[in-house]
């Protein structure tokens, strides 16, 4: 299993010898191409691999980019390992850095990274831009249709669709101040100080008097801001509701109800006391295990490995896939 959720990328040439490691020699790994057409160039796997046959999957998510989207489309194109999670990120260009007066570079945008199957990695075309000036992610409508090697429909428009898509964990609008505002990385660093060391990754759990301990530390931030996904669309309800003149005819309810939509930070940690616990439990394993111990936390509540692990442990399904013999619909999974 590979996993390349949240990975930005890196340099190109990485990204071919880790897809060399599971692709024949000589495979095309990836290929660019520009306006110039000397420049072009084709990369392939110069070295024999470690293992063709070993089943693989790889992990993706929105915040794969650049070289792990080449590596996981590589990958794909050559039905060598499945892809699940989301669609990437679509990050394909290619920049050539040229040397200018007082010590300084200019990045210049010169080609396009394009894998086996023909399709280009890069989600937006900015040299086609809205009357604003904007720029747009290529619609579903215009997406083109590529195979695989073994003959495999796949589509382009930029990034990598996996194979199996798993739908991601929407975090409530406190998780996401807590995570923006690093509440929790400081309670952490204060939790690290004064307590020498706590159970193992394999084993430890958030308790309810650290978890109330961290409600009553967030609680007493006085610069500690969140807004309430509820409370904003009621204001937004109420401003309509005066210019329409329907607020006074209910100006009780509506002010009732503002009472209670009102963001109120202990309640809404109680709430979301789950996820506010595991992102918890990540931080606090990681200052005392490092990056390994929290990866070994995570493992324990990881659904995407979970569904990676079940695929792979069913070969019919797996190698279905793969040949294309596989359209069915399982859960929050889908197999295009």
């Amino acid at each position: 299993m590979l996993d390349l959720r949240g990975n930005p990328g890196g340099l190109m040439d990485e990204s071919v010898k880790i897809a060399n490691l599971f692709l024949p020699r000589s495979s095309e790994v990836v290929s660019t191409r520009g306006k110039v057409s000397q420049w072009d160039k084709t990369y392939r796997a110069p070295r024999e691999p470690i293992d063709t046959i070993m089943p693989l999957a790889v992990l993706i998510s929105r915040g794969s980019a650049s070289a792990s989207e080449i590596v996981a489309g590589a990958l794909q194109d050559h039905d060598r390992a499945i892809i699940l999670g989301q669609r990437s990120f679509g990050k394909g260009l290619v920049q050539t850095t040229r040397s200018l007066a007082y010590n300084s570079s200019l990045k210049v945008t010169t080609a396009k990274y394009y894998i086996p199957s023909g399709r280009c990695i890069q989600a937006v075309d900015y040299a086609k831009r809205n009357d604003d000036g904007s720029v747009a992610m290529i619609p579903d409508s215009l997406m083109k249709e590529f195979h695989t090697k073994g003959g495999r429909l796949v589509l382009d428009g930029g990034g990598i669709s996996p194979d199996v898509t798993i739908e991601p964990n929407k975090f409530s609008n406190i998780t996401i101040a807590l995570m923006m505002q690093q509440t929790i990385f400081d309670f952490a660093t204060q939790f690290a100080a004064k307590t020498p060391s706590i159970a193992s990754p394999e084993n430890f759990e958030i308790s309810d008097e650290l978890y109330n301990d961290f409600v009553a530390y967030v609680d007493q931030l006085e610069d500690f801001k969140y807004d309430s996904e509820s409370n904003d669309l009621f204001q937004k309800l109420k401003e309509a509701a005066e210019k329409e003149a329907y607020y006074e005819l209910g100006e009780e309810s509506f002010s009732e109800l503002e009472e209670v939509l009102k963001p109120n930070v202990s309640r809404s940690l109680t709430l979301a006391k789950d996820e506010v616990s595991e992102l918890l439990a990540m931080e606090l394993v990681r200052r005392y295990y490092y990056q390994r111990g929290a990866i070994l936390y995570n493992l324990r509540f990881d659904e995407e490995i979970d569904t990676a692990v079940e695929t792979l442990g069913n070969e019919a399904e797996y190698y279905g896939m793969l040949n294309g013999t596989v359209l069915t619909h399982a859960g929050d999974r889908r197999y295009n």
